[in-house]
């Protein structure tokens, strides 16, 4: 093989008589790197703004549920609670009892707007950090107290300190009449996630109070449970699924949350099979590139054969070169990408307006797997690329190329 790479490389760097090839090999080169650096850019930008996405949503969604699919709402939880505390389960942060459902909400001056009143334990560490830093009050610690998100006070005229009508549709019968139970709500804070499907419809209030609403004594809707790493849903679910009774249901927010993260997956796949055909034209540099070579050092390859050197001796000198070009554009493209990625998100280099985007930068976040798949890709499809040339040249007849030359 050191005879094989000796050759190969004075091939690419002694190339003064056939200066053609030379450029072609280092646009060949040059192009692999800008594929692979695009492909790192691009996945690190889509991670970022997915995590972000991601974050905000789950934070006020549950990670994994636990409920009753025969009712919606059970009483018997607090065993159920304690049993899966005890388990001092490592990806675990949080278990916490969750009332929800649908109220609508009256200003001061008649205007509404429709919510989501989740009721939460804010004894329990909060995994929201637009709720835990509200922009505006206090958290609704009270019993008649509530936290509305920064759309829904604009669309029902409240703001903090106001005195809010909660207008729950769950009826309850006096004689023949139905009627909805009707609250009244001091609004004590406001938060704002810059999320506009948590703002525009998200009410918090505590436990206690949502139960009231609700008339559902000491019921709850459910049991939720936060996770270090929102990816780890699925593990835990399947740990949950044998300690909790079978009537009960564990649902993950991969199954709440379906279309939203298939439509991300996706958009990452496309960005990748996108920005791989960069490296594909690069790659056809290389077959062209290569095949020049073979037909230009014919004699060489004819002179090998004839002091002894065999056919997948050529095959392999040729198959280096292009593999080199590869290793070099692919190494290249790597530093390039994360280098770019750091800086990027260090000093937020891709601002954008808060109020269209909901956030106010792109930020960068490098997956070592990304990297590793681009990496593997990339020398996948130019080591992929040489094989035609260096077939070619190992396929030299000699006594024809000697009597042609």
């Amino acid at each position: 093989m050191k005879f094989e790479l000796f050759v190969a490389k004075r091939y690419l760097l002694k190339g003064r008589k056939y200066a053609f090839v030379s450029t072609i090999s280092i646009v060949s080169t040059i192009g692999v790197a800008i594929g692979a650096a695009a492909l790192i850019i691009a996945l690190s930008l889509l991670n970022g703004a997915h995590g972000d996405i991601l974050g905000k949503m789950l934070s006020s969604i549950p990670q994994v549920m636990i409920k009753d699919p025969g009712d919606n709402e059970f009483g018997d939880y607090r065993e159920l609670l304690e049993k899966i505390k005890s388990k001092k389960y490592d990806e675990i942060t949080s278990v916490e009892p969750v009332v929800v459902g649908t109220v609508l909400l009256k200003g001061m001056f008649r205007n509404s707007s429709g919510a989501l009143l989740k009721g939460i334990d804010f004894e329990i560490p909060r995994p929201e950090t637009w709720l835990r830093d509200l922009y505006r009050g206090s958290l609704p610690l009270e019993k008649e107290q509530l936290a509305v998100g920064s759309k829904i006070a604009h669309s029902a005229g409240i703001l903090d300190g106001d005195v809010c009508t909660v207008i729950a549709p769950r009826p309850y019968f006096t004689g023949s009449a139905a009627r909805p139970e009707i609250r009244k709500f001091e609004i004590t804070g406001m938060f704002e996630s810059r999320l506009y499907e948590i703002d525009n419809q998200l009410a918090i209030t505590n436990l206690k109070a949502a139960q009231d609403v609700f008339e559902l004594g000491d019921k709850i809707s459910f049991i939720q449970v936060s996770l270090r790493d929102v990816f780890d849903a699925e593990a835990v679910a399947v740990k949950l699924r044998e300690i909790v009774p079978p009537r009960f249901s564990v649902v993950t927010w991969k199954e709440t949350k379906a279309s939203l993260y298939s439509a991300l997956r996706m958009e990452k796949n496309v960005f990748f099979l996108v920005l791989t055909l960069i490296i594909i034209v690069a790659s056809l540099n290389i077959i062209a590139g290569l095949m020049l070579m073979v037909i230009q050092k014919i004699k060489d390859i004819a002179i090998l054969l004839s002091y002894g050197a065999t056919p997948p001796v050529i095959r392999r000198i040729f198959f280096l070169q292009g593999a080199i070009i590869g290793i070099l554009g692919t190494g290249a493209g790597v530093v390039i990408g994360l280098i770019f990625c750091y800086f990027a998100d260090k000093f937020k280099l891709l601002k954008l307006s808060v109020e269209i985007y909901q956030m106010s930068h792109v930020p960068f976040s490098v997956h070592w797997f990304d990297v590793f798949l681009v990496v593997a890709v990339s020398l996948l499809i130019t080591f992929t690329a040489t094989l035609v040339p260096a077939r070619k040249a190992s396929s030299v007849n000699v006594v024809e190329a000697i009597k042609n030359e």
